[in-house]
């Protein structure tokens, strides 16, 4: 059985409480979750001896979470994760104009998209539902939009995150969690050595500004192919043109199969497994990392000390009609799931 505790964590400049929601279960593994944009501020599971460690970047405390230069540890991103070229799309006959918090691009939902945003928060079974209301214009998107997101702890380590959204208006939806994995333990250093496997026989090649082409590219031949395990950093600096687009990898695979990926840290012993109802996924090497961010343990993180793998639909699907839509009506009830399966072996 899953207990749940919530405690104060800090405050906003004009008040605002945020509360952290933790759950542990039976074997001791704990998520903690902020109601500060549905945000994963820690998990801790054991290595192959039974030790526990925090597996997530973040921080411990409110400054370091609204710190502009927070690169969306363990947020909750929406309306619509990853980028949309121009900051606009068009649907139904009419252009919508967003918030573009990327050079020319709308990143993550805006400038101040659902991670910057404080949500509701009560416990949901073995867990902890956020709710918020997006209303009609939020960055620019229209459409009022009712969302939530369930996070769930059960006793054989799964970590399954549940998203709902219904709207009033036609709109766009591409919710997601963007959590910076290090197996080692958050603080440790590269994941380069990290065994990986991607359920994926394509991916989506993009062009300088980190925006889909279109393409639907094979993996086979390509330092892109994970189809097997292999070392994270095995590639990542082999002068690909994508890899050099990105730092490294920063790219959506086209799923095969629910079960996403699976990352193995030889260290320690542990194993994620990634299970979800997205057509993508995608995998980010920590590239932009420059060291300015301690978290909780004291240390800097820099290039290549984490990954994440956020589940999604495509980046840049309103303005690719041959991508899986993203299209949200009234009456339709958006849903997605996704379950981080946390395992020993060796």
């Amino acid at each position: 059985m899953t207990s749940i505790d919530s405690t104060a964590f800090g405050e906003l400049a004009d008040g605002t409480k945020i509360e952290k929601w933790t759950l542990t279960n039976a074997g001791g593994s704990s998520v903690s979750v902020l109601t500060w944009g549905a945000t994963i501020q820690s998990v801790l599971v054991p290595d192959r001896d039974g030790r526990l460690a925090n597996v997530v970047l973040g921080f411990d405390d409110m400054a370091g979470y609204t710190d502009p230069a927070n690169p969306y540890f363990g947020s909750t991103v929406g309306r619509y994760a990853n980028r949309i070229a121009g900051g606009r799309f068009t649907l139904d006959g009419q252009t919508y104009e967003l918030t573009r918090n990327e050079k020319s691009k709308t990143l993550h939902g805006g400038a101040r998209g659902f991670d910057k945003r404080v949500w509701s928060a009560a416990p949901a079974g073995d867990g902890v539902r956020m709710t918020r209301t997006s209303p009609d214009g939020e960055e620019g998107f229209p459409g009022t939009v009712e969302a939530s997101v369930t996070f769930t702890l059960d006793d054989r380590n799964r970590l399954r995150i549940d998203y709902r959204a219904t709207t009033d208006r036609p709109t766009v939806v591409n919710l997601t969690n963007h959590a910076y994995w290090n197996l080692a333990g958050e603080g440790s250093g590269t994941i380069d050595g990290h065994l990986l496997r991607i359920a994926a026989e394509r991916y989506t090649p993009v062009d300088a500004d980190l925006i889909p082409t279109g393409a639907l590219e094979p993996v086979a031949g390509t330092p892109f192919d994970f189809r097997t395990f292999r070392a994270i950093g095995e590639r990542v600096r082999d002068g690909h043109p994508q890899l050099a687009a990105g730092l490294g990898y920063d790219h959506n695979y086209v799923l095969s199969a629910s079960e996403a990926a699976v990352v193995r840290e030889p260290g320690s012993g542990r194993q994620l497994t990634i299970e979800t109802t997205e057509p993508g996924l995608q995998f980010y090497s920590g590239n932009f990392l420059d060291g300015r961010l301690r978290g909780p343990g004291g240390r800097r993180y820099r290039q290549g000390d984490a990954f994440a793998l956020e589940t999604q639909h495509f980046p840049d699907s309103p303005n690719q009609p041959h991508f899986p839509s993203t299209v949200l009506r009234p009456g339709e009830t958006y849903t997605s799931s996704t379950t981080h399966v946390f395992a020993t072996f060796g």
